[in-house]
């Protein structure tokens, strides 16, 4: 399976480029799937109102993202919770790609959300993304799923290193392996059910 993992924070070695870190380790372990990892770091898309998105003139990280995107067959965001919501680079993405020029990005596909913070936070993010994500799908006229388990990162820079190496606690370590193996089976279920009319 092809695997595309968006941390939607533009700090550099944020909380999210470690989750996103140690799940591409997790997913190594298991030595079947294409994994690339996109960060925000470079973002430089312009916010509704202040620009569009031109698919005959993407930047360097519009090419990285939307190339990414695009091959996965899961995409899963990563998104730090500021003010208990999710960034708005995380959301201006949905809004500036979800039109006809990128209706591909939302046709079978798979999409998994985690809100990731540093201390007991990260379930609104998460949910605010799936909300958006599925009203754009279903605008779209688009054939995907959003998967119904959502992962909080509590106190994420206490359990996984600056390289995304686990170093928390066993509670951690287990939810999020559990999360994995429910958005992996999901995925699977969804890529093989190819008879859905469209």
């Amino acid at each position: 399976m092809k695997i595309t993992l968006i941390s939607t924070s533009p700090r550099k070695n944020s909380n999210s480029l470690r989750f996103v870190s140690y799940l591409r380790h997790l997913l190594a372990e298991e030595g079947q799937h294409e994994v690339s990892i996109v960060t925000f770091e470079q973002y430089d898309i312009p916010f509704v109102g202040q620009g569009s998105v031109k698919p005959d003139h993407l930047t360097p990280f519009q090419q990285e993202l939307i190339g990414a995107w695009d091959a996965a067959d899961l995409v899963l965001f990563a998104m730090p919770e500021y003010n208990w919501t999710a960034p708005p680079q995380a959301t201006n993405i949905i809004h500036q790609l979800g039109g006809p020029a990128f209706k591909h990005l939302f046709e079978n596909k798979a999409f998994a959300m985690v809100g990731i913070s540093n201390g007991r936070g990260g379930r609104q993010p998460a949910l605010d993304m799936t909300t958006v994500m599925n009203k754009i799908i279903s605008f779209t006229n688009s054939y995907s799923i959003v998967s119904p388990k959502l992962y909080e990162s509590h106190e994420t820079d206490k359990n996984l290193d600056e390289h995304g190496h686990f170093i928390g606690h066993e509670v951690y370590e287990r939810t999020v392996k559990a999360f994995l193996t429910y958005t992996l089976n999901v995925a699977h279920r969804w890529l093989a059910s190819s008879l859905v009319e469209k």
